[in-house]
């Protein structure tokens, strides 16, 4: 079993920065597995959608057409944490962020809910202009 939690969430003004960060535990086993991580977002009355991802191993990422030279996702394999450094927020970034885990190393289908078993509670995001 793996335990992630989120945190960093905030309310910033349009133009501002966030830094997110996704800390993962639990047995060594699973975290070993934990192959790739990613962030997904959903606004209210939205669906929930891929932000970013990366491989664990490789290194590898990925990243939502929206957020593309805004957002970086980054990792710290021996604190088991990654991180969503946000800037140029805009008022569509508002949503509540999730972190996900999954077994699954390469980077296609990074976007895809399904792939990742383990998923955080989520921290919110709130933009004004």
């Amino acid at each position: 079993q793996v335990q992630l939690v989120e945190s960093g969430g905030a309310s910033v003004q349009a133009g501002g920065s966030l830094r997110l960060s996704c800390a993962a535990s639990g047995t060594t086993y699973a975290i070993y597995y934990m192959a790739s991580m990613a962030w997904f977002r959903q606004a209210p009355g939205k669906e929930r959608e891929g932000v970013a991802a990366i491989g664990r191993g490789t290194g590898w990422t990925n990243y939502a057409d929206s957020v593309k030279g805004r957002f970086t996702i980054s990792q710290d394999n021996a604190k088991n944490t990654v991180y969503l450094t946000m800037n140029s927020l805009k008022p569509e970034d508002a949503a509540m962020y999730y972190c996900a885990a999954s077994s699954i190393p390469y980077s296609g289908t990074w976007y895809a809910s399904a792939r990742y078993k383990y998923w955080g509670q989520g921290t919110q995001v709130t933009v004004t202009s």
